[in-house]
């Protein structure tokens, strides 16, 4: 039913653009429970709707945190890309090579240590002062990114649920700043783990389910536009 899969969409994309993820952490449940896709077909239509998101999602959240201020802070960004690139790909990989049974507990494991993240993981506020000195943060920053790619990768999240307590820890930004800086890092970071799915034979789902994901990537981007507009 094409007005269940929007409304999906719209809801997911609602709270995604809201607390700045892509949603698919919110979708991956709906894409298995409700709409009856397996698991690696799940994660593979999941990334590509969260793809999507992402790319609209961080333009939108521009009317209230401005591109500037976001690339203002390209340290965050580079050194969280400089882990999360090889976690993507390596994740990917490892997605595909998993029995389907596997990759459903992981799945389940995954959401429940994400719903955890959600819950109380926001509630943290940035240090008064850095909790490690230039180097160090560049070494924990990637050793951080590169467990996040891996996760982004295996659920077909964009990470940032992940991202955005880690970016308000480490790098002391502030709760707003820290979703777009979570979109800018996940936007990369998907498209890597994207063009490893690609290489195998379950990418060909994007193209037997192309109506499904139009729609709901329709409504996850109208969506994502009223979550933006939550945010001002």
């Amino acid at each position: 039913n094409d007005v269940a899969v929007f409304g999906s969409g719209l809801a997911v994309g609602s709270l995604g653009g809201l607390i700045g993820l892509g949603g698919a952490e919110f979708r991956l449940p709906l894409l298995i429970g409700v709409f009856g896709f397996e698991a690696l077909p799940s994660i593979i239509v999941n990334k590509a709707i969260s793809l999507i998101v992402v790319a609209s999602s961080l333009p939108l959240r521009a009317g209230a945190i401005p591109l500037a201020s976001v690339f203002q802070r390209w340290d965050v960004i580079v050194t969280l890309l400089a882990g999360s690139l090889a976690g993507a790909w390596l994740g990917a990989g490892w997605a595909t090579r998993l029995k389907s049974h596997t990759l459903y507990r992981i799945l389940a494991v995954l959401l429940v240590a994400i719903a955890a993240v959600l819950l109380w993981g926001h509630g943290a506020s940035a240090a008064a002062t850095p909790l490690f000195s230039v180097t160090l943060l560049a070494v924990v920053g990637t050793v951080v990114g590169f467990g996040i790619g891996v996760v982004a990768a295996l659920m077909g999240v964009a990470g940032g649920e992940l991202l955005i307590p880690t970016i308000v820890l480490l790098f002391g930004a502030d709760i707003k700043l820290a979703g777009s800086l979570s979109l800018a890092v996940s936007l990369p970071t998907m498209i890597v783990s994207f063009t490893r799915y690609s290489q195998d034979q379950s990418f060909k789902v994007i193209r037997a389910e192309r109506l499904f994901l139009i729609v709901m990537a329709a409504g996850s981007i109208a969506g994502a536009v009223f979550g933006g507009l939550l945010l001002g």
